[in-house]
């Protein structure tokens, strides 16, 4: 049952205004919610219970089977089922009379979906949202399925067939429909019996490359043919891969696929940011959707690949992607809100496409044609429904080939080109925020605060940029501020001042990570004390003492059919993922080695299932492969205020070196009366002082000291030659950046 931080009050003003108009003003229990995707349903004719006591209560009491729903605010054919079914008076009432009918938002209890997903996986086949399931009051599980129409069409069964069909089972075959749930619990319990294996190594690292090459897509990048989704923890792997082996074909698939992206449809060119994915091979056909997640794990994709290069183009988008989460995903009070939809007055897509019309009406006729030429906005349009498959006549910004060869095509230098269409950007956006925009779901999840903290700390650190790192402070400090209950433990959810719902291991996981990325951007030592605090926690309550790694919900929380480990790396990587590489920067910061511990407890808890295909654990091969080494931690001791400090400092930061931990031990010169604050949690540094009075780096790699220097080129080209000890033949020879431009003007 859900465990609240505040008692939930009546709506408010913005929630009502938000519903959607139809269905009357007749409102069903979910009014009460602080979900947009549960608020959504309000006006649903469907008597809706949200996941709790008082639903399984009645379905016992009333001996009904449960009609669980599964789904997001920026879902698109959760949409469509619920204008179809939901809002329907009359499959309203089968489902009313066949069942108790509960609505969950999957992202603010992503243990109920993990649980039911696996369910619909092993009973289908495939997955995805929305997630139907039918189960006894028990919450045992017999029937499950994703999207279903109204009415029966192209081989699926409808809604006006199904409920009666299960109606009628549960009283003439109940038996049997029982013994099915009862074999799928055992199969959930015997799935989370997973027998720990041998330690992950390199080699499963080398694996994982081997396996994303063999589906490389060489002409457009990305990984296999379509729907495809930009998975940035593999470009975060590869781009790891090649500064471990030099093996240049990692590279070329890193950029491969960043260029193509920025270019394609799946970028917004008006407004930036990333859509959730393309339809089609080439990117050019988005889901219009925008998450945080993406926003957060492609900026750091974008931030190593400019560390990796040098090349600008890479920074420049990281900028544009942490513009937009800046403008249109922070509250007021610093947190990220969660996603944007897909639709707008009721189409996909509607508020990101134009015609040339629309163009030249902003723009003037000179400047819309070549806005157009550029963007590829034609007339009868490039943006094809996705239902239909029809043309609607409108067009999807995006560049059909690098700008440069656009540029010499029209004769225009470069540069003037960039300027004249970042102008033009500016003016189509100002135009664009009239239109009615798409549904903002401003929901503050922690886990996903943790994924966009990270980024901007790594965005910060590299760029030398205070910018990121305030708006990261900002948002951790409302994180540790508004999401923990009495106890001081974690939650998962904040709206309209509520705070909801116990965190699960991706919630204590991916802000641990944050905060020591953020301790590594500002080197206040309060964040790093925070992520410890939060490691601690989640070994207290999430650990498998028996078989290590750890559980997706706390000990002390609901009990659900089944408590289910994850380490699979989806859309979002799993929590055991995210942990193990906390786990080992954090023990490599402080010299405790019981992290370190911890996180092999990780590698060995899954590396039988992993290692069948290890390509399928991005996020997880990252921290192996700092686990294998060469890893490097790095003291600098000095004068926070210091020119060569800080100098330092910033040239160690803007390499790519992403197995490397950074702390800094001021030292102002002179005697000390006490080790700094920074050797409570370091004591290693107590004695690292700094030599001569000049700022001065300790190296330590793989376990062994380095004598301390001021050459700070010298410790750079350290960190940069990490290579795997035996190196691999290195069949590229140098491992310089392939197939790259100079100054970053080729989109």
């Amino acid at each position: 049952m859900t465990s609240q931080h505040s008692a939930p009050g009546l709506p408010s003003a913005k929630d009502i205004a938000a519903l959607p108009p139809d269905g009357g003003d007749e409102f069903n229990r979910l009014i009460f919610e602080k979900s947009p995707y549960l608020l959504q349903h309000a006006r649903n004719p469907v008597d809706w219970y949200p996941w709790g006591e008082e639903a399984l209560a009645r379905a016992r009491e009333e001996d009904r089977p449960i009609f669980l729903s599964v789904g997001y605010s920026t879902c698109h054919w959760c949409h469509v089922m619920e204008h179809e079914s939901f809002e329907d008076e009359g499959i309203a009432a089968l489902m009313n009379k066949a069942f108790v009918c509960i609505k969950v938002d999957r992202e603010e209890r992503p243990d109920l979906d993990h649980v039911y997903m696996t369910v619909t996986q092993a009973m289908t086949g495939s997955g995805g949202w929305p997630m139907t399931v039918i189960m006894a009051p028990d919450g045992k599980p017999f029937y499950a399925g994703t999207y279903f129409p109204k009415t029966g069409r192209s081989g699926r069964i409808g809604m006006q067939e199904l409920v009666p069909m299960l109606e009628r089972a549960w009283k003439e075959n109940r038996a049997q429909l029982l013994s099915s749930a009862e074999k799928m619990t055992q199969y959930l319990i015997d799935n989370s019996r997973i027998a720990p294996g041998r330690m992950l190594e390199k080699e499963s690292v080398l694996g994982a490359f081997g396996q994303l090459a063999q589906r490389f897509d060489e002409v457009h990048g990305g990984f296999g043919e379509s729907p495809k989704f930009p998975i940035p923890h593999n470009l975060n792997l590869l781009l790891q891969v090649h500064a471990r082996t030099g093996d240049v074909r990692a590279l070329r698939m890193v950029e491969t696929t960043l260029r193509a992206m920025r270019r394609g449809g799946i970028f917004d060119h008006v407004g930036f940011g990333f859509h959730r994915y393309s339809t089609d091979r080439v990117w050019l056909l988005p889901h219009f959707e925008k998450m945080l997640y993406d926003q957060a794990l492609l900026g750091m994709a974008y931030v190593g690949a400019w560390q990796a290069t040098g090349d600008d183009f890479y920074r420049r988008t990281a900028n544009e992607i942490f513009t937009y989460v800046e403008r249109d995903m922070t509250s007021p009070e610093g947190g990220f809100y969660s996603a944007e939809d897909a639709d707008s007055e009721g189409e996909e897509g509607l508020f990101y496409v134009w015609t040339p019309d629309e163009v030249r009406a902003v723009l003037g006729q000179e400047e819309g044609d070549l806005y157009c030429r550029v963007q590829s906005i034609v007339e009868g349009g490039n943006f094809r429904d996705q239902t239909t498959g029809q043309l609607t006549g409108s067009s999807i910004p995006h560049l059909a080939k690098p700008l440069s060869a656009i540029a010499g095509e029209l004769g225009i230098p470069t540069p003037d080109l960039q300027s004249r269409l970042e102008a033009s950007r500016r003016a189509l956006f100002a135009v664009r925020e009239g239109r009615i925009h798409p549904l903002k779901d401003d929901k503050i999840l922690t886990d996903w605060n943790g994924l966009m903290i990270a980024s901007l700390a790594r965005a910060a650190s590299a760029f030398n940029e205070p910018r990121y790192a305030e708006a990261a402070s900002r948002a951790a400090d409302f994180i540790l501020t508004h999401l923990r209950d009495e106890r001081g433990r974690l939650l998962k959810r904040y709206r309209l001042g509520e705070s909801a719902f116990p965190a699960t291991l991706e919630d204590h996981a991916f802000m641990a990570w944050g905060l020591v990325e953020l301790y590594q951007a500002t080197f206040e030592e309060r964040w790093l004390r925070e992520a410890i605090a939060i490691l601690d926690e989640m070994e207290a309550h999430f650990l498998d003492g028996k078989n290590g790694g750890f559980f997706l919900s706390a000990d002390d929380g609901e009990k659900l059919i089944v408590r289910p480990k994850e380490i699979y790396d989806g859309a979002i990587p799993s929590g055991n993922s995210v942990a193990a590489l906390a786990l080992l920067e954090v023990a490599r910061i402080t010299g405790k080695t019981r992290y370190e511990e911890l996180a092999d407890g990780i590698f060995r808890a899954f590396s039988n299932q992993v290692l069948r295909a290890p390509s399928a654990h991005a996020m997880l091969m990252q921290a192996v492969d700092f686990a294998a080494g060469p890893s490097f931690e790095v003291v600098v001791a000095g004068d926070p205020e210091a020119e060569d400090t800080r100098a330092m400092l910033a040239r160690l930061r803007s390499i790519y070196a992403p197995t490397k931990v950074l702390v800094l031990r001021p030292d102002t010169g002179g005697e000390e009366k006490s080790p700094p604050s920074i050797a409570g949690l370091a004591p290693f540094t107590a004695a690292q002082r700094a030599r001569d009075g000049k700022a001065t780096a300790y190296l330590c790699r793989n376990f062994a000291c380095e004598a301390p220097t001021h050459d700070v080129d010298a410790v750079a080209r350290s960190l940069m030659n990490a290579r795997y000890s035996p190196a691999p033949a290195d069949e590229a020879g140098s491992g310089a950046p392939a197939d790259t431009d100079s100054g970053g003007q080729d989109l």
